[in-house]
């Protein structure tokens, strides 16, 4: 277990999610001049359902050292009542109100789209602290990151999605470098089309355009974890030792802006920590509980 990794990951999952949702807000017509000048919005700078649902997951962590799956549904289903503000995907409304009122959540979780199950992002976006939880370990990253999966995400591709991520910030906490850390997370996640285009990813130099990446494997404008996951992992490899660089250049080809600069800065943080945040950035992201950094405080 390495709780101080996990909190690192988690808080660099906040800060990308709160950045990336910011260039969501903006006008589409502005924000690729923003971008090109590197013109912050102003704070303060609200953090989404991908750091709520993470930090459901940490908070199992503390409690079960594992994922018990139906302590984590009640976790997700209580925090998306207690603020269903924050974002939540079209589906995980429905999802977490049902597993709210009593339903058993793997028959929530199975009945969605005809029975397959979600194959969206949100398994992934919420998973890195988990990986660097468990980043000593990566066969038990695996196991765990595909049970956190199940209690939303039904389908193999959206659990492939949360592998590779979890795996990712294993690697990168464990100090893996760029090109081989796309290899050892292509090594670990179940065959299918994510893995697939982490196979295309990693023919890629890692000196390329994001935004040329983006064209070939896309970078969350459908929302699943194939289109997403992809890309969110070269972005994070190709930036392994520099936190603010890797947000920059994963909101260059927009997309799910907010989700692949959460997964991305959860990878990356694991392993740089939040030092080298430029700090109107950090006084601009809204904090997090007050528990996350006192771990006497009642969870």
């Amino acid at each position: 277990m390495n709780r101080v990794a996990a909190l690192t990951a988690l808080r660099g999952l906040a800060l990308g999610d709160a950045f990336g949702e910011t260039w969501l807000l903006r006008p589409a017509d502005l924000v690729e001049t923003a971008l090109d000048e590197r013109r912050l919005a102003d704070g303060p700078w609200p953090w989404t359902d991908d750091t709520a649902m993470a930090l459901s997951v940490l908070r199992i962590l503390d409690r079960h050292g594992h994922v018990d799956q139906d302590a984590l549904a009640v976790a997700f289903a209580d925090a998306y009542a207690a603020d269903p503000y924050r974002s939540y995907g079209g589906s995980m409304h429905e999802v977490l109100r049902s597993i709210r009122q009593g339903e058993p959540w793997a028959v929530v979780t199975r009945r969605k789209f005809d029975g397959m199950g979600s194959w969206g992002n949100g398994a992934a976006m919420r998973v890195a602290p988990l990986g660097a939880w468990f980043a000593d370990d990566l066969g038990t990253v695996v196991a765990e990151a595909a049970r956190s999966a199940e209690v939303t995400h039904a389908h193999p591709e959206a659990v492939a999605g949360a592998v590779a991520v979890a795996v990712a910030t294993a690697a990168s906490v464990g100090g893996v470098e760029g090109g081989e850390l796309i290899e050892a997370v292509v090594a670990r996640t179940p065959d299918g089309e994510v893995a697939s285009r982490l196979r295309r990813v990693a023919r890629v130099a890692l000196s390329a355009d994001p935004r040329h990446v983006a064209g070939m494997v896309g970078c969350g404008e459908r929302i699943s974890a194939v289109d997403t996951v992809p890309y969110a992992v070269w972005c994070a490899a190709a930036h392994l030792d520099d936190l603010t660089e890797a947000l920059w250049a994963t909101a260059r080809a927009g997309g799910d802006v907010d989700t692949t600069c959460a997964i991305v800065g959860g990878i990356v943080a694991g392993r740089t920590g939040l030092d080298g945040v430029p700090a109107d950035w950090a006084s601009a992201c809204e904090p997090l509980p007050a528990w996350v950094d006192d771990p006497s405080r009642p969870i």
